[in-house]
């Protein structure tokens, strides 16, 4: 066991978050996420969702603020509105610093995100719930 960590953070989770470099990312995915769009590493947590572990890994892991953006989210499609489940994600990051988001469409966002250090396959039902986390520095 080890004090101030999440425990929806696993060991296989935390290992690559220790391992990412600055400018390296992660992928945080849905329940509907596809194969197509994951990394080479995959790591299961179905019974979680995103907003928790978001928060617990934001504790752990500084974004990039030497980028023009920090993390990314999937586009829409068509006439969908923006999910609430954003603003959400807008609020944990602003208690983790002043974070810029980036949007890719949905392609995209799959094809960017296979190159993710991993992809975390979470049990987030809610529609467009995929964001990609670029890692930062340690300053203190």
């Amino acid at each position: 066991m080890l004090n101030n960590i999440s425990p929806l953070i696993s060991p296989n989770l935390l290992k690559v978050l220790a391992d990412m470099g600055h400018g390296d990312e992660i992928t945080i995915a849905d329940a509907h996420y596809p194969v197509q769009g994951s990394a080479e590493t995959v790591i299961r947590l179905d019974g979680v969702k995103i907003p928790k572990l978001l928060d617990g890994i934001l504790q752990l892991l500084p974004l990039d603020d030497y980028h023009d953006w920090q993390y990314a989210l999937m586009q829409t499609v068509g006439d969908d509105e923006d999910p609430v489940i954003w603003e959400t994600y807008r609020e944990i990051l602003d208690n983790h610093g002043n974070h810029v988001p980036h949007t890719f469409e949905r392609f995209e966002f799959y094809e960017y995100a296979r190159k993710s250090c991993a992809t975390v396959i979470t049990g987030e039902t809610a529609q467009y719930g995929n964001i990609i986390l670029r890692k930062g520095i340690v300053t203190e």
